[in-house]
């Protein structure tokens, strides 16, 4: 098991390209299975989230190739509708596959997903959409079972709470439908945008796009033809960047990154103090004289991001005074806290807030990863931290960030990957 070796402080300096969005490249693979073409995807990042999902297309048929961040993925074959345990167990997002196998095939069996442990993500939004739109739905042997033998009806779906996998897959769902479906508090996420975008370039009537009420027309179960396309940039890996710059009061740009999908995170930072430049498709990072206190609470897109939860919280160890950060989103998304500790943190948890006191000097230690924004948040904090810091479980992060030592080696940071 591979683990990182970080030797701080050190000041970080230089340029950093942000790769394509993980969580806007999943739905946009499970998309696929609606065309009736071989579709090329382009700014793929490289992580092991897309290959496990591409893996699980596999499974089903299809034929894909991947070249660095480009694939070309053709579903037009597939000779299965049954996504297993052992490709979905490591990856919640798997459960992308299940509203566009059942529209459609008008059937599929989809196993209960895994992934990582921050708390309750049920699938029962997903799942009573389906049935609105006239599925029969069974959950036997740990598996989703779903039949719409004569195809899925639109239909009116109001979302008791905004859940952004349950957004793509009722889209996706609603795409080759019959008939019009309208989806009520829907995910406003620019991952959502894109799977709309791409989906109404493809000949699908999508209207609503980047609001809370989509309105899809569907295809009747006809394919449609998609042509290439390039995923986003990821907003949550240059948060991190952003964040990790400011932490180790360096002077970092970003490119190929688009601000339009940061305002929360900007906002925040431009708050503690941190000067930024921002461009159309740049920002760049400048030390703060003093790094200000702030308190943050998560919520849904356009607010402030639960993804950039954790490296706040590293990033609030070095601010002048009391910090406070309120988690709304999920219950069991504090867990890294105890391993910031660890190095020498300040923070105080009641419920879901947690209150952190800076400056705080920091030291190396060993300390280990629990989930994938937790890991990015201990490479933060062994940024600043005195001496060696050894963080372990770095599976989690490799889930979600492109060549991370890598990239962070290039602005200077000594961050070495090991085998234990």
């Amino acid at each position: 098991m591979d683990y990182f070796k970080i030797n701080g402080p050190m000041t970080l300096r230089g340029e950093v390209a942000v790769s394509g969005a993980k969580n806007a490249a999943l739905p946009l693979i499970a998309m696929t299975l609606l065309a009736k073409n071989p579709v090329e995807i382009s700014n793929l990042p490289e992580v092991v989230d897309i290959r496990t999902l591409l893996k699980l297309l596999h499974s089903l048929g299809a034929t894909f190739t991947l070249e660095g961040n480009r694939a070309v993925i053709d579903t037009c074959c597939l000779t299965d509708t049954k996504a297993t345990y052992d490709i979905v167990k490591t990856m919640r997002a798997s459960i992308l596959v299940l509203g566009p196998l059942l529209t459609r095939f008008g059937h599929c069996e989809v196993s209960l997903p895994g992934g990582c442990a921050i708390g309750q993500r049920p699938i029962d939004l997903h799942l009573k959409a389906l049935e609105q739109m006239g599925a029969d739905i069974t959950i036997q042997a740990g598996y989703v079972r779903a039949q719409a033998p004569e195809g899925l009806k639109g239909a009116h779906i109001i979302f008791d709470k905004i859940t952004v996998t349950g957004t793509a897959n009722i889209v996706m769902a609603a795409a080759l439908a019959k008939g019009k479906t309208t989806i009520t508090n829907a995910a406003r996420e620019p991952e959502v945008a894109q799977l709309c975008e791409v989906l109404r370039e493809s000949g699908v009537s999508v209207e609503g796009i980047g609001t809370s009420e989509l309105v899809i027309y569907g295809t009747d179960r006809r394919l449609i033809e998609i042509a290439p396309f390039s995923v986003i940039p990821d907003r949550i890996e240059a948060g991190t960047y952003l964040c990790a710059a400011a932490i180790a009061r360096g002077s970092v740009t970003l490119t190929q990154v688009r601000p339009e999908h940061l305002e929360a995170v900007l906002g925040k930072l431009e708050e503690m103090g941190v000067p930024l430049q921002v461009e159309k498709d740049r920002i760049a990072v400048h030390p703060a004289a003093v790094l200000k206190p702030v308190d943050i609470t998560t919520q849904e897109y356009p607010a402030f991001p639960t993804d950039m939860q954790a490296q706040f919280l590293a990033l609030c160890t070095q601010a002048e005074g009391t910090s406070t950060i309120e988690e709304r989103l999920f219950e069991n998304r504090f867990m890294h806290v105890s391993e910031l500790q660890r190095l020498g943190a300040d923070i105080t948890l009641k419920g879901n807030v947690a209150t952190v006191k800076g400056p705080s000097k920091l030291y190396g230690a060993d300390v280990m990863a629990t989930d994938l924004r937790a890991s990015s948040a201990l490479v933060l904090a062994a940024i600043v931290a005195e001496g060696e810091t050894d963080v372990h479980r770095i599976y989690h992060l490799d889930r979600g960030y492109e060549k991370l030592e890598e990239k962070f080696g290039k602005i200077g940071a000594k961050i070495e990957r090991l085998s234990e």
